[in-house]
């Protein structure tokens, strides 16, 4: 153990990359899109659910993995994550068809759900004290929130060079240097607390057949869409009754009728909607290399990597509704001007406008909303509404790469500015509801908690 303190800056370092390594992994993928379209000689709705599946499987496994974290230890759940994550990236990169990438992407996503909680859950193992806790938090956030900037033109260079195999195949030396790092077990508080797979696989049904409702919706096959939302619908309630009985629920019995932390869920899952819809649609719109598409993010993704720093002065200063309220005003504006930017003749310096607008749209809500969610709970439940709002927001992803990969299969009547247009929407939403008076009183902690809180 006194071994310990001494490598804490390096295990720290490793830690921040595993959380860089997943998140890289989404972010360079979508400026890959045209080229696996290419490769695999699969449509845009096949080359969304390679999108999809992956956020489905994360945002499925996402609490299950935090609670497996705590009933075996952090450690033995983050290496085997990161060993998992990086030999699923090889098979992504040899992948001969899309139904082999389909498969190995799920499996990501699921080995992502293990790295996510147990990274934190290291974090506080190693720094005890809340002064250098809260350090060590704001480093991860930083490092870890470089990949949003650095994953479109780092992935736009590789697949311009290489091809789209390369952007899985970088994941490799990522997860080896990660191991080397954190070679030194971290031993971590351990709860014998019961888990249970049922509900967590009821949501992935759930996800996995509103998907495919809303890719046959987006085929014009009205019927099917019909049939298939009916059955979401009920996979959907099943899986309520069943998390209700479960022993280890996906949501605890204390936040069920906790209005304003659902409130929160919400606009995490806003938030990530019209995020993912931006990211998922320009590659597929845009006349340009992979390179290029990756440059023209930039204004978004810097943004949102660095941004997050100042809302944290701002909650900590004003509480996190009006940095809610704020980028929820932003957003809306900055989709409308990428759909018309994006709508006939390329208009660079509307659509850079926009993604900058939509970049202080991501970085004003996200902090705050996480402080705000977490602020209206009992501390007991601050772990659980952590791992919930972390799903909900894969959830609001998972919808907003079906309904943007449905929508621009048909490009010859204007459906390029429909997945813009539906964020918009969905952002103007989350700005009514931020407006709404019963949330005016936000509870004092919620500040600090907000200030303290990473930006992912």
């Amino acid at each position: 153990m006194s071994s310990i303190p001494a490598r804490r800056p390096a295990q720290l370092v490793g830690i921040s990359l595993a959380y860089f390594m997943v998140l890289l992994d989404t972010t360079v993928l979508a400026v890959a899109e045209p080229d696996i379209m290419s490769s695999l000689d699969v449509g845009v709705v096949g080359v969304g659910w390679a999108t999809t599946i992956y956020t489905l499987a994360l945002a499925s496994a996402l609490v299950f993995g935090g609670g497996l974290a705590d009933r075996v230890g952090a450690y033995p759940v983050f290496v085997g994550g990161v060993i998992g994550f990086g030999t699923t990236s090889l098979a992504c990169a040899l992948a001969p068809d899309l139904a082999f990438l389909l498969v190995f992407r799920a499996l990501l996503g699921l080995f992502a759900a293990a790295i996510i909680p147990s990274s934190l859950s290291l974090i506080a193992a190693l720094y005890r004290e809340p002064g250098p806790r809260g350090r060590a938090i704001s480093a991860w956030a930083a490092i870890s929130g470089a990949a949003m900037a650095a994953g479109p033109v780092l992935g736009g260079r590789l697949v311009t060079s290489d091809g789209w195999r390369t952007v899985f195949v970088i994941n490799v030396p990522l997860a080896l240097v990660v191991l080397v790092l954190c070679r030194t077990r971290v031993v971590s508080a351990r709860y014998a607390r019961a888990t249970s797979w049922l509900p967590h696989l009821g949501l992935a049904a759930t996800l996995a057949v509103a998907t495919l409702a809303i890719t046959q919706a987006g085929r014009r096959s009205w019927l099917p869409a019909a049939l298939l939302g009916v059955v979401a619908l009920g996979l959907a309630y099943g899986t309520v009754i069943i998390d209700r009985a479960s022993a280890a629920p996906i949501v605890p019995a204390a936040l069920r009728r906790n209005r304003a932390v659902w409130v929160g869920f919400g606009w995490g899952a806003a938030v990530n909607y019209a995020l993912t819809t931006v990211i998922f649609s320009l590659p597929l719109l845009l006349h340009a290399t992979a390179e290029e598409v990756g440059t023209t993010l930039l204004p978004m993704t810097l943004l949102v990597a660095l941004n997050p720093l100042v809302t944290g002065r701002l909650v900590a200063a004003y509480g996190p509704l009006r940095p809610i309220r704020t980028g929820f005003a932003a957003f809306p504006i900055g989709l409308g001007l990428v759909a018309v930017a994006t709508a006939g003749h390329e208009r660079p310096l509307v659509l850079g406008f926009g993604l900058l607008l939509c970049g202080l749209g991501v970085s004003w809500t996200l902090p705050a909303l996480v402080g705000f969610a977490i602020g209206h709970a009992a501390p007991e439940a601050a772990g659980s509404v952590g791992g919930i709002l972390n799903a909900t927001r894969q959830v609001g992803a998972t919808v907003a790469a079906a309904v943007a990969g449905a929508t621009l299969a048909h490009r010859d009547d204007g459906a390029a500015v429909v997945p813009f247009l539906i964020a918009a929407i969905v952002c103007v939403l989350g700005f009514v509801s931020a407006m709404l008076p019963s949330l005016s009183r936000v509870k004092t902690s919620s500040r600090s908690k907000a200030a303290e809180a990473p930006p992912k």
